[in-house]
């Protein structure tokens, strides 16, 4: 287990869902192995009685996910939506590990998404010499959800076809799957729930349809709502994947990654953090999730091509090829908050000249 890259929320966790269990003693809907309370803090973060520290999944509006999880416990499924990086994904598979203890039964939604990912399949090579059998079914994450008892998760729904989409509208009013081939079907066990994401961006791709829309809760998650809440996302998640890739860089500095931040907010906003400025936004989303890599790809240059300290010129490069998804538009703009912001400010030479040398 010590090879795997990245382990699962529920393997990764699993001390601290085991203290939660060990210690909750509130009611738990039916097929959950924790409370709604329980989940709550598993997800936000807190300390517990016995002394455990819990730490937050999540930073944000706790009210969000008070929603998300009353939402599981009801005949309704749940809909994440929000821009890029609003850790969606990461979301659902937290709320996933912390009511069953399985984030596995994953779908992923693409344009090639079809039936069979939601559905069932078939292994032809046993349909051809034994006909339609239970033995020569295929199960898909939803019907193994089904059959569980669990959360099962269904990733960038937005970009599934409509027609497959709609799929769903069955499994979630009725929670049956039926299976015509073998004149059955499969009902879900109590405890089956569905947590879907979309994102905000993907709207026009496959529209959501009334029907299936009137099953789902919808939760959106925001961006972090000030530049301190962000730099702190971004600070524990680069601490945390550090450790993981066993980078030999010393912790960066608070303030390099404020810099980092400070100009995503900016772009992302179009002003400056003292309102001063307005400013030309680029294509790209410039979400937490991409500050993260920014940082950790600077701690990666910082590690194997420096001295181990994180600096400007290690961070430069990964934060133009974040801005500059266009070549010929996005430099332009680029280019403009780096002479009008960048160089007018105190302390952050080093950066502007860096950043000139990649552009």
């Amino acid at each position: 287990m010590t090879e795997v890259q990245r382990l699962h929320a529920e393997q990764q966790y699993e001390s601290e869902l085991r203290a939660l269990g060990e210690i909750d003693d509130r009611a738990r809907p039916p097929g959950w192995r924790l409370s709604p309370w329980a989940v709550r803090t598993y997800v936000m973060g807190g300390k517990l009685k016995s002394g455990v520290e819990i730490t937050p999944k999540y930073v944000g509006n706790a009210r969000l996910i008070e929603i998300a999880v009353a939402t599981l416990a009801t005949d309704r499924a749940l809909l994440l939506m929000g821009v890029p990086g609003t850790a969606k994904s990461w979301v659902a598979e937290h709320l996933a590990a912390a009511i069953c203890g399985d984030s596995t039964l994953l779908v992923q939604g693409t344009a090639g998404t079809d039936e069979q990912a939601l559905r069932y399949g078939w292994n032809y090579a046993r349909l051809l010499t034994e006909g339609p059998s239970r033995a020569a079914l295929v199960e898909s994450p939803m019907m193994r959800a089904m059959e569980l008892g669990h959360i099962a998760r269904v990733e960038e729904l937005t970009r599934v076809p409509s027609e497959v989409q709609d799929t769903l509208i069955s499994i979630l009013s009725e929670k049956t799957l039926p299976v015509p081939e073998l004149n059955t079907e499969v009902q879900a066990r109590r405890g089956f729930n569905v947590i879907a994401t979309a994102n905000n961006r993907d709207r026009g791709v496959n529209e959501l349809s009334s029907a299936l829309l009137r099953r789902f809760n919808i939760v959106v998650l925001p961006v972090p709502a000030t530049l301190d809440e962000e730099v702190s996302i971004v600070s524990r998640r680069v601490a945390e994947l550090g450790r993981a890739l066993e980078l030999p860089a010393e912790a960066p500095a608070l303030e390099e990654i404020r810099r980092v931040v400070t100009i995503f907010r900016e772009l992302r906003d179009g002003v400056t953090v003292d309102g001063s400025t307005k400013l030309k936004s680029p294509s790209g989303t410039l979400s937490t999730a991409e500050a993260i890599s920014v940082v950790n790809g600077g701690l990666a240059m910082a590690s194997f091509y420096g001295d181990g300290v994180l600096r400007g010129a290690d961070l430069a490069a990964g934060i133009t090829g974040a801005v500059v998804k266009d070549p010929v538009a996005d430099r332009v703009v680029w280019l403009e908050y780096l002479k009008t912001v960048v160089k007018e400010r105190e302390g952050w030479k080093d950066l502007y000249r860096a950043c000139l040398d990649v552009v």
